[in-house]
């Protein structure tokens, strides 16, 4: 399998921090759906889930980036979380031809957090286990 992860990109506003990462991935988004959309999936190349509920609204407690909500949920497209600690964080999928997926990614924070190598290494990783259920 071969997916990349592009160049992530940052900008900041006064204290607001914003990264974006484009990842494109060889599999159908039904497939990438369930890695950032479920406890189970985000557990397995991200962070532990503690509770997540799948819809707008729905509660989300991620371990050491707090507890917060489901800010946008678009079934198989979007899912965002906004959390007390750790910003808020959108993944939004789309087509990438007859075969592929795109990830558009947003981690919108304060002050200091995530570094770009730390997403990639994540993204390589969510690569990694896209690559073994298949």
């Amino acid at each position: 399998m071969t997916g990349s992860v592009e160049q992530g990109t940052s900008q900041t506003h006064g204290s607001t921090r914003i990264l974006h990462f484009l990842v494109r991935l060889p599999v159908p988004m039904a497939k990438v759906w369930p890695a950032v959309a479920t406890a189970e999936g985000l557990a397995g190349w991200w962070t532990g889930v503690e509770a997540l509920e799948p819809r707008l609204g729905g509660a989300v407690v991620l371990p050491g980036l707090g507890q917060g909500q489901v800010t946008a949920w678009d079934v198989d497209r979007v899912a965002e979380y906004t959390l007390e600690r750790g910003g808020r964080v959108r993944f939004h999928l789309e087509r990438d031809g007859d075969e592929g997926a795109v990830l558009r990614f947003t981690h919108e924070y304060e002050g200091h957090g995530e570094s770009e190598p730390a997403w990639r290494a994540r993204f390589e990783r969510l690569l990694e286990t896209l690559d073994a259920t298949l």
